[in-house]
């Protein structure tokens, strides 16, 4: 029942993707359905007891689709789907009609995100959920304007720290628990046992929670995000974003709330942060502006009560986090519609218009009086519990009293700014008339400010999903009881307190305003976030200055150099050897190595660039022949056709270069040789130490022994790339792919240097520069022999894993096909490979990549699955190499067109136009 509430929302995601162009900005009315009905399936399942399920996702590091539903999980999960359907049914009239695609879409993929890390039993799925949530907030906020890019890039960089911090705190839990399921963590015994590890955990923990739900010193994102829209802003601030550093701290609580480190941490930021944003609060006369720093000092409040753990402070945490989720999604409404209705939401502007809106109005009267705690809302019940927690605090006097002042000092602005937004709201007696808009804009709030008041005045509703929250929250069995009047307290004293000193300041406010703008920092933390980034961008240029040269000098010199500290400490170490096993070496070997030597000494002597390809050709073809020898046709197969395809490509580079290598001075070139041979030592005397002391290796036992019983596949090297390391080939793939992408950005870009025509390594005067003459027989050969080319690349792909093959080789043979129909033909224009190879390079991945995805149904990510069909064994192995044929054959025609087509020299261009006339 859990997945189908997270298929409920997928689909809304998938439904919105679909029907986007065709119900424009009613799509949202059609939104909420799933998404209400998945918060049906969710009580459903809490009743019916259908609370865990589980499906396996990455079983060799013991990862899985685990889902479970507990008291947390459900208050947080209905919050995610109710408010979300609030919010999509609030969209479909606050947005302008028209196509509304992306905003849904990302909405509904946000529902999603928060639904999966609520009910997620697994710390890896949590992570995961996390980041998408990360994520969907980015783009929610940039999608807003010009204006939202820096606030959205602000976001992003705060929140991804946490993110960061977060997969600190995933990787040590499991470690130390052995598991990565959240449920066996929690009652694993480090936490009681390993104080270094829990200490460490819970500050990582706190800071990610710190992060998301904007608490001091990570608060700066949250005002900045207001650049996104009203609903946007809603969801974020009610039940999203936020809300998920307030559900990691109380998911957690149960095992750190004894924790010194992990109460410091949350009673210093939250109090902190309820002051901060109160007193900034006060002092805004944007109404959006007002709560969105009114959200940043309510999560200090809950923060507080989650870092005083006591059973009664987690309830009081667990309460107000559902009170505030119906009030600020109602005053954002709120704002949304003064803000289309009146065409502002200054307060300075509002005071000489006439607001007539009874309902909006009344829902931001009813919203603000909650937010303010005034009796009988919701918001009241839960600051009653809040003081009471308080005071009946452990610990010393002193510090339980200074809490208990900081968070009475927040509830009497918390009183003073809801009143500034209500009379801010209300405008004045003259002026232009605004007037209410059409119901289905104002119904949504004015039911959740109504759902505030009935929770108030009957609370005992919320008595079992309170009672069964707390619970994991707090680790044993705690039964609530939300009672609207306790009798004469020392709470209810310091309610009546706060409400009198709250409404002195509104009645002074205008005072109050002139008192509170002579207090200012110096500086924002907005403006701490930007130093922090710009001082990372610059110290980002720095390093690549170090780096920004294109002789491969400098770029080789530290590899290289760690090579010889490697040498170094192995000399030293490696003493007990076992001996070499046999004579390793035969006859034919050390005329290969002759013939290696041989080229490495020309290349090194060349002077010019087409006699330093040449040369190192004829290394590449010896180790092609050696590779033979030693009986690895697969990789000897491979290493020919890159040689040859990298001749191709090297040939269309040289054309852009100057004939002749530039000589540098002699110290620079003794010190490079001396660090070229000193590593060729180092690696040779590596190859003689380290080669033939073991007949095989354990890996090498394994793949001979059951590779072929396991993949169904006699080329061993192929299962081990598409069955066995197929995530290492998908990546490969991937890199492979970024690079041609890379290169068709980069040389759009920029136009490659052209070279003046006494500079050129071709000889343009001479006979064999008419290219039409000359390619008379090449053009007759390729009309034959690139078809049997490219069957030949057929063959190759679908023999692979049984034979010498597979994608890769395969694609190279296809590439060389075409390769040769470019060096046929006579021009430039004649010569075009007229295919999309940006596509080819895209579908490649993505078939790759959905093969993986298809292995779910073995119960594993690109697991490979086998079936006989009339006796032939068909594997999606197979379809996992033609992902990759695809890859490489777009990369191929990606720097035949990009390299040698479209950005030719001026001369030889001409002189080839001349040549054909």
């Amino acid at each position: 029942m859990l997945l189908l509430c997270i298929t409920l929302v997928a689909g809304a995601c998938l439904a919105a993707a679909v029907l986007g162009r065709y119900l424009g900005r009613n799509l949202g009315l059609l939104l909420a359905a799933p998404l209400l009905a998945a918060a049906a399936l969710l009580v459903v399942a809490a009743s019916t007891n259908a609370a865990e399920e589980s499906w396996s996702w990455i079983p060799t590091l013991g990862v899985s689709i685990a889902l479970r539903l507990d008291g947390l999980g459900l208050v947080f999960g209905l919050l995610v789907t109710v408010i979300g359907a609030s919010v999509l049914i609030y969209s479909a009239r606050y947005l302008a009609p028209g196509r509304q695609t992306s905003f849904y879409v990302l909405m509904t993929l946000f529902a999603l995100a928060m639904l999966v890390l609520v009910l997620a039993d697994d710390v890896v799925l949590l992570f995961v959920a996390w980041e998408v949530t990360t994520l969907c907030s980015f783009f929610l906020i940039a999608r807003s304007g010009p204006s939202a890019r820096e606030p959205a890039i602000r976001t992003l960089l705060v929140t991804a720290l946490g993110g960061l911090a977060l997969l600190a705190a995933v990787v040590a839990t499991a470690v130390a628990a052995g598991t990565t399921r959240l449920s066996v963590i929690l009652d694993a015994p480090f936490w009681a046992t390993d104080a270094a590890a829990t200490t460490w955990i819970a500050v990582l923990l706190a800071v990610a929670a710190f992060t998301k739900s904007a608490q001091f010193p990570f608060q700066a994102w949250l005002p900045d995000s207001m650049a996104a829209i009203t609903p946007v802003s809603a969801y974020l601030h009610a039940a999203a974003m936020v809300k998920a550093g307030i559900y990691l701290m109380l998911r957690f609580s149960p095992v750190l709330n004894d924790h010194a480190v992990w109460s410091t941490l949350l009673i210093a930021a939250g109090a902190t942060t309820a002051l901060l944003g109160a007193a900034a609060a006060i002092r805004r006369t944007d109404l959006k502006e007002l709560l969105a720093y009114s959200t940043i000092s309510q999560l200090g409040l809950i923060t507080v009560l989650i870092g005083v753990g006591t059973p009664g402070a987690l309830t009081a945490a667990v309460v107000h986090t559902i009170a505030h989720a119906l009030f600020k999604a109602t005053l954002f409404m709120v704002v949304g519609i003064v803000d289309v209705r009146a065409g502002t939401r200054d307060i300075r502007e509002l005071a000489g218009l006439r607001m007539r809106l009874p309902f909006t109005l009344s829902a931001a009267v009813l919203a603000a009086s909650s937010m303010a705690g005034v009796p009988p809302l919701l918001g009241f019940v839960s600051k009653e519990g809040m003081f009471a927690s308080l005071i009946d605090a452990p610990g010393p006097s002193v510090i339980a009293s200074l809490v208990a002042a900081a968070v009475a000092l927040t509830a009497v602005l918390t009183f003073a700014y809801s009143g500034r937004f209500i009379i801010g709201a209300l405008g004045g007696r003259s002026g232009r008339v605004v007037t209410e808009g059409s119901v289905t804009f104002w119904v949504v709030p004015v039911i959740l400010a109504l759902s505030g008041l009935v929770l108030g005045v009957l609370p005992f509703l919320l008595d079992g999903l309170v009672g069964t929250a707390s619970t994991s929250a707090v680790g044993t069995t705690i039964d609530a009881h939300l009672v609207l009047w306790h009798g004469v307290t020392p709470a209810l004293i310091m309610s009546i307190v706060v409400i009198s000193l709250g409404t002195a300041l509104v009645v002074l406010r205008d005072r109050v305003g002139t008192v509170v703008a002579h207090f200012r920092f110096p500086f924002s933390a907005l403006d701490v976030v930007d130093a922090i980034r710009i001082g990372i961008i610059r110290f980002g240029a720095l390093t690549g200055r170090m780096t920004a040269t294109d002789a491969p000098r400098r770029h080789l010199l530290i590899p290289l150099l760690c090579l010889l500290g490697i040498a170094g400490v192995s000399a030293v170490q490696l003493t007990d050897l076992p001996p070499v096993v046999g004579d390793p070496t035969r006859p034919l070997d050390w005329v290969l190595v002759a013939l290696i030597l041989s080229g490495t000494v020309a290349a090194v002597l060349a002077h010019t660039r087409v006699a330093a390809i040449v040369v190192m050709g004829m290394i590449g073809f010896a180790m092609t022949l050696w590779f033979f020898w030693l009986g690895a046709a697969d990789v000897a197969l491979t290493q020919l056709l890159v040689e040859i395809l990298t001749v191709c490509v090297l040939v269309l580079v040289l054309r852009h270069l100057p004939r002749r290598f530039h000589r540098d001075r002699m110290p620079r070139r003794m010190f490079s040789a001396i660090v070229a041979v000193l590593a060729g030592v180092a690696t040779t005397a590596a190859v003689l130490a380290l080669t033939g002391r073991r007949e095989l290796s354990a890996a090498a036992d394994y793949f001979l022994g059951n590779a072929e019983e396991e993949t169904g596949g006699a080329n061993i090297v192929n299962t081990i790339l598409v069955d066995f390391r197929a995530l290492d080939t998908l990546g490969e793939l991937t890199v492979l792919g970024i690079a041609g992408v890379a290169m068709a950005v980069l040389l759009s870009a920029r136009r490659m240097s052209t070279l003046a025509e006494d500079d050129s390594p071709f000889v343009t005067a001479s006979p064999l520069a008419d290219a039409r003459s000359n390619a008379v027989f090449t053009r007759t050969l390729t009309r034959w022999i690139v078809p049997v080319i490219i069957v030949l690349s057929l063959m190759l792909l679908l023999r692979g894993h049984q034979e010498p093959g597979g994608g890769f080789i395969a694609a190279l043979v296809g590439a060389a096909g075409f390769a040769l129909l470019y060096l046929a033909a006579p021009s430039d224009r004649e010569s075009r490979i007229r295919w999309p190879y940006l596509a080819l390079i895209g579908l490649g991945v993505a078939i790759a990549t959905l093969t993986g995805l298809a292995g779910y149904a073995e119960g594993s990510f690109l697991r490979p699955l086998h079936a006989d069909v009339l006796g032939v064994k068909l594997t999606t192995a197979l379809v996992f190499d033609v992902g990759v044929y695809l890859t490489v054959v777009g990369v191929v025609l990606a720097a035949l067109n990009l390299l040698g087509i479209e950005r030719r020299s001026p001369a030889l261009t001409a002189t080839t136009e001349r040549s054909a006339r």
